[in-house]
């Protein structure tokens, strides 16, 4: 360990020493309906998920609590919930796997626009009109923008590249010096795991940088929208990053990016021979979208402060025992931080993460203890990575494939936990991935002894899959999985999840005073921990299926 990952990690860890552990937000009360997670011992299963779900509550009373300030990327807040999961993980057994010790510094540079002092107007035959910024369009600050922009605009359909299903929205126009306009989602005769890479920032940038394009502006679904657009606006006060790393940045050039409100969009179509509706109605039936020039332009001045700033990854090995096996690991991760400190929503200000994803960092840490607890003998060696910067582009995880600690080939699956929402009992899993690798037939037999029914991505066009870290380690040849709590169409199950996000998603809501069903998270993080063990105990490795899109990735 050199002298200044020493100081590092002391830093951190003193940072622990001087929090308090506090419980000041009352545990939710488990529903009596919880799965039983041991056929042979049903009886007593109720308590001991209740004390389990007590102490998964536990974690998250901690991470998001308002003294931690919803865990920024780089915060004092996010370092003292890296220093608690640094000795939860100290705690339970775990080997440090770092730099530093647990610690794996990643630097990060920030850019905060200011939308005060910016402006958006577009040009029509003549006339300008200014674009309200937060009402009309928020400017995106995840790539460096440019301070000053006038370019014609065009709009590209969908804005996909997917060669696979010879789809080409690029294609037969002049796009040099071009804004491109899309809206998102895509034809549904494309696979969603098709759609889903074409979208992901590495692909996507990739394209329009040999487009010549100089900005894009993309036009959400309103079907498809995570969150109403009042709360989208509060989030364009939020910083964006890119990793310092040269390497592994996305654009090679300042990029205007700009997101406009689906209910203002005609004024985007306005004189030409489109609607916004004509596009919509097409985009909602899954067709393909026609390419044209808007016969307009848009003009951008964009003033914003730019710093540095740097947050560490976690990472920690429950070691394996087979001779030849112990050498590879089964990964679980999930992103430590969390929105920070952001534009008030009825008095709060404070965007705790509670579920977003206080919940990940509480299930693997709980996993970790399961296997520490229970002295568990698995062939491969178990790795636990709480992840940095995920909400601002998964760039902790793309960070630690790109710098891994462990050898890359000797990761041999990736299970990613993200807001899996427990928020009624565990009857349906809905596992993204799991008709890629075979890592889903073993899920399946672990939902077929526990009696859950396993279900795949049930909204392929809000593009889950490449949404969360589990992406990186796809990227990297690794064979993953995601996880939500499943619903049946038009049950209440999905009324609960869809009022979630429409509330507390990304809101200072999703705080450690809402509903969760605990029995339900504790077994959870049961099913987790078997399949952990068939993947660990397999002699042989997962690998991806034949006609998987993501076996291009093998290594």
């Amino acid at each position: 360990m050199n002298k200044r990952a020493t100081l590092i990690s002391h830093s951190l860890l003193g940072l622990f020493v001087s929090l308090s552990i506090f419980c000041s937000a009352q545990a939710p009360v488990a529903t009596k309906h919880a799965r039983k997670v041991d056929s042979k011992n049903s009886s007593s299963a109720k308590p001991t998920l209740d004390k389990q779900g007590k102490r998964w509550w536990s974690h998250i009373q901690v991470l998001a609590d308002d003294r931690l300030e919803g865990r920024l990327t780089g915060s004092a807040g996010y370092q003292k919930a890296a220093a608690y999961v640094a000795e939860r993980f100290q705690e339970y057994g775990l080997k440090p796997r770092g730099v530093a010790g647990y610690m794996q510094p990643v630097g990060f540079e920030v850019q905060k626009v200011m939308e005060g002092k910016s402006s958006l107007v577009m040009v029509r035959g003549g006339k300008s009109q200014p674009l309200a910024l937060g009402e009309d369009a928020l400017i995106g600050a995840r790539v460096p923008a440019p301070e000053k922009l006038d370019a014609p605009l065009v709009f590209v359909g969908y804005g996909l590249y997917i060669p696979d299903a010879q789809y080409d929205d690029f294609t037969g126009m002049d796009l040099k010096g071009k804004v491109l306009v899309y809206i998102n989602g895509g034809p549904s005769s494309i696979s969603g795991a098709l759609k889903s890479h074409a979208r992901a920032a590495q692909e996507f940038w990739k394209i329009v940088e040999q487009s010549g394009a100089v900005g894009v502006v993309s036009i959400p679904n309103p079907k498809s929208m995570d969150i109403p657009w009042s709360r989208m606006s509060l989030a364009s006060s939020q910083p964006g990053m890119w990793l310092s790393d040269s390497s592994l940045q996305d654009t090679k050039s300042p990029k205007l990016t700009v997101t406009f409100n689906p209910a203002h969009a005609e004024t985007l179509f306005a004189g030409t021979a489109h609607t916004f509706a004509e596009m919509l109605a097409l985009a909602d039936s899954g067709k393909p979208l026609p390419r044209f020039p808007m016969g307009a332009s848009l003009q951008a001045k964009i003033v914003s402060e730019r710093s540095h700033v740097e947050s560490p990854n976690l990472v920690g090995v429950y070691p394996g025992t087979d001779p030849t096996l112990k050498d590879e690991y089964v990964v679980f991760s999930a992103h430590l931080d969390h929105l920070g400190v952001g534009q008030p929503i009825n008095g709060d200000k404070i965007y705790n993460g509670a579920m977003d994803d206080g919940s990940g960092i509480a299930s693997i840490l709980e996993i970790a203890r399961a296997l520490h607890d229970s002295h568990a003998k698995l062939k491969r060696s178990v790795l636990f990575l709480a992840v940095t910067a995920e909400e601002k582009g998964l760039l902790g995880s793309r960070y630690f494939v790109g710098h891994p600690t462990v050898p890359k080939s000797a990761m041999v699956a990736n299970l990613n936990i993200d807001m899996f929402l427990p928020l009624h009992p565990l009857n349906i899993l809905s596992v993204q991935g799991v008709d890629e690798s075979t890592l889903g037939e073993e899920m399946r037999k672990v939902g077929s002894q526990d009696e859950i029914e396993i279900q795949g991505d049930l909204e392929p066009d809000r593009n889950l899959f490449i949404r969360s870290d589990q992406y990186n380690f796809i990227r990297a040849g690794v064979p993953a999985l995601a996880f939500k709590f499943g619903y049946t169409k038009g049950s209440p199950e999905e009324k609960m999840h869809k009022d979630w996000l429409t509330n507390r998603y990304h809101a200072p809501s999703d705080d450690a005073n809402q509903p969760v069903d605990l029995a339900a998270a504790a077994t959870f993080d049961n099913v987790m921990v078997q399949l952990a063990e068939k993947i660990a105990n397999d002699r042989d490795r997962p690998h991806w299926n034949e006609k998987s899109f993501f076996k291009r990735f093998a290594k």
